[in-house]
């Protein structure tokens, strides 16, 4: 069988159908992860998410460029996370939302899908935390004079400054774009697939200001250290309260606009499906 019949044979990337019918699988097997495993495996995507958050706010301590740069550049930047989780396997609450499939096809149950996301959360909250206090200690924020320490308060400080309505809708279009790049990666089959189909979707919603629960567990608790510790920006800009207040409405957001994306494409390819 020559070279083109067999490309014939094996499409560059799954259906819709067989994609949602692999999120089930995916689903299924996350739901089985053992406690410590589940725990550890969160925390490494905790981390990644992280160091896309990083990335990110290093370029923006370069405050000469143009808005629209900045946002385009700093959302391709961040991408970086999305892509070591996708890549290299690890547990993201945000994309776990998609678990949901699974669910709705009853092939895990409500306590297995919520034991998940609680580990799962509670885990990128730890690898996050971990990579902050790393980050803080290598001094990262004293690059270009310290511009780089004020774009982590900057950010953080607009994060709790957010009225709740405006927090939660941010946190929809976050999570509705997250789970289609995680859903554009169930699809792909090779590292490239994954990578080139993550970067639009990732990078509009950094580029928007939409809010990640995860990338906050980074954004927050880093800016908080440097708004009180090292006094950057204006003292007690960012206070605990603040921190607790954006992650808690984040996540119930990112919640949200990731079942509307599991649910449309669980009824759309599998509800009334043959078993």
């Amino acid at each position: 069988m020559s070279n083109e019949d067999l490309s014939a044979l094996t499409p560059e990337a799954l259906s819709p159908a067989a994609t949602e019918a692999k999120a089930e699988t995916i689903g299924c097997t996350k739901a089985s992860l053992p406690t410590v495993k589940c725990f550890v495996s969160a925390m490494l995507a905790g981390a990644f998410i992280a160091f896309g958050a990083m990335y990110f706010c290093t370029f923006l301590g370069d405050t000469s460029l143009p808005f629209g740069a900045q946002r385009v550049v700093g959302g391709l930047c961040f991408c970086l996370g999305l892509v070591l989780v996708l890549c290299c396997g690890a547990e993201l609450f945000t994309g776990n939302i998609l678990m949901i499939c699974a669910k709705a096809s009853k092939r895990i149950g409500w306590p297995e899908l919520f034991r998940n996301w609680a580990i799962v959360w509670l885990g990128n909250l730890a690898g996050a935390l971990l990579a902050a206090a790393i980050i803080y200690l290598s001094n990262l924020q004293a690059m270009n004079g310290g511009a780089v320490g004020e774009a982590f308060v900057s950010v953080a400080a607009g994060k709790v400054a957010l009225d709740p309505i405006t927090l939660i809708f941010k946190a929809i279009l976050c999570n509705t774009l997250v789970c289609l790049a995680v859903w554009i990666g169930f699809a792909g089959k090779t590292v490239v697939d994954k990578v080139i189909g993550i970067l639009l979707p990732i990078s509009a919603f950094v580029a928007c200001g939409f809010e990640h629960c995860v990338a906050n567990m980074l954004f927050l608790p880093l800016g908080l250290a440097l708004n009180a510790v090292a006094g950057v920006g204006a003292p007690e800009i960012i206070t605990l309260g603040g921190v607790a207040y954006n992650l808690v409405l984040a996540t119930l957001g990112n919640i949200v606009g990731g079942l509307l994306v599991g649910l449309a494409y669980w009824f759309v390819y599998a509800k009334g499906r043959a078993s």
